[in-house]
Formats: C-alpha cells, structure tokens, sequence
C-alpha cells in the first residue's frame, strides 16, 4: 500500500464493512461510525446505491476515510476513485487488477488467502493485504503461521470475525486490524438506529485495549 496517508490499517482496530442499500442512509451511517470512533469504513460495490453512498460520506462526513471494497475490476477501480474513496478492497487479485489498484493514486488492500498469493505480492513490493476469508481460510492459527517466513506482510483479516474472536487476531504482529460487521446488525440498520450503531462501533473500537 503506497500513498502518504496514514495505512489504513493503523486507523483503528476494526473497519466496517458496509453494504448500503440505500444512500440516504450513508451519511448517517458514516456518521454514527466516526462518532464510535471507526474512521475507516469500507463500502462495497455490492449494491446499485454502493457510489453514491461513497460519494455523500466523502463530502459530507469529514472525519471519515471512507473506501470501496468487493472491487474486482479495473473500471471499478476507477469509478470508486472518481467517487471519492481514499482506500480500494478486493476479495483476491489478478494481474490486471493489482496494477489497476496500483496505479489509482490510493491506498489499496489486495485479498489473499493462500502463503503463495502473499509471496507473490511481497515480490511485487505490497506489504499490506487483506485475508479472506479469514475464518474459513484458517483464521488466527494461519496468519501466526505466516509471520515467521513472512514478516513483512502485514493483514486485514475480514470474514467471520467477530467481536469474541477478533481480539485473538488484533493481538498477532502481523494484524493491523480486522475487517467486520457485527456493528452494523440488519435490524439496527432497518430501523435507523444510528445510536445503536455508534454504541457499537465503541465497544469494537475498544477490542485492541482488551
């Protein structure tokens, strides 16, 4: 990850990954997260509302460093830029897209699952990466396994995680922090409860201290 903003990895032990329905619902959301003391927060282009959303956080939330994630394709890359993201997400990477990300001007987060995909990127000069799924891909005792031959590698371990399990990841020297959506219960969400949201996102801003 090059760019001469802070990793976002160091801007607070959890980001949220968010799926937006709709965006009027962003700026609140954002809001309510930010408050919690969650900066970063990842959208993801899962939804037709996922640029817009990105969009209104951008210019209307500004302790917010807000980031598209699930981009899987070059023309992603470069409509989540153009809509304001300061840090880009994929769930893998291919050659195209690796150079697509790295070429954006923002800081990105490329996923991998396997020791290979993270020799391959160190090779290429990325020391900070995604891992996913990380709960089904081998969770805490994989990554520990990883920071012996690879220290240089640092991760965002997203999938799975929860606020029982998360602390474990947070505690390995290669986790700079987790990816998650615990904070963001459906039910909250459908209901607008942006307090609650704010109550959680709290609590998991507080896992690292615990």
């Amino acid at each position: 990850m090059t760019s001469a903003l802070p990793s976002v990895l160091d801007l607070a032990p959890v980001v949220p990954v968010v799926v937006i329905e709709d965006a009027a619902d962003a700026v609140p959301l954002a809001r309510a997260l930010v408050a919690g003391g969650l900066p970063a927060i990842e959208v993801t282009l899962r939804t037709p509302a996922a640029l817009d959303a990105i969009r209104a956080i951008a210019s209307e939330v500004p302790g917010a460093v807000v980031g598209a994630g699930t981009v899987i394709s070059a023309a992603a890359v470069a409509d989540a830029v153009a809509a304001g993201s300061r840090f880009l997400v994929s769930p893998g990477w291919t050659e195209s897209l690796l150079e697509a990300m790295g070429s954006s001007g923002v800081p990105f987060l490329p996923g991998v699952s396997t020791a290979s995909e993270v020799v391959a990127l160190v090779e290429r000069g990325v020391r900070e990466m995604k891992f996913f799924p990380a709960e089904a891909a081998g969770g805490v005792p994989y990554l520990r396994s990883l920071s012996g031959p690879l220290p240089q590698a640092r991760f965002c371990p997203t999938g799975g995680i929860s606020p029982a399990s998360a602390p474990a990841y947070l505690a390995l020297p290669n986790v700079g922090c987790v990816g998650g959506t615990w904070m963001l219960p459906a039910d909250a969400l459908a209901s607008r409860d942006w307090a609650r949201v704010e109550s959680l996102a709290r609590e998991a801003a507080d896992l690292r201290t615990r």
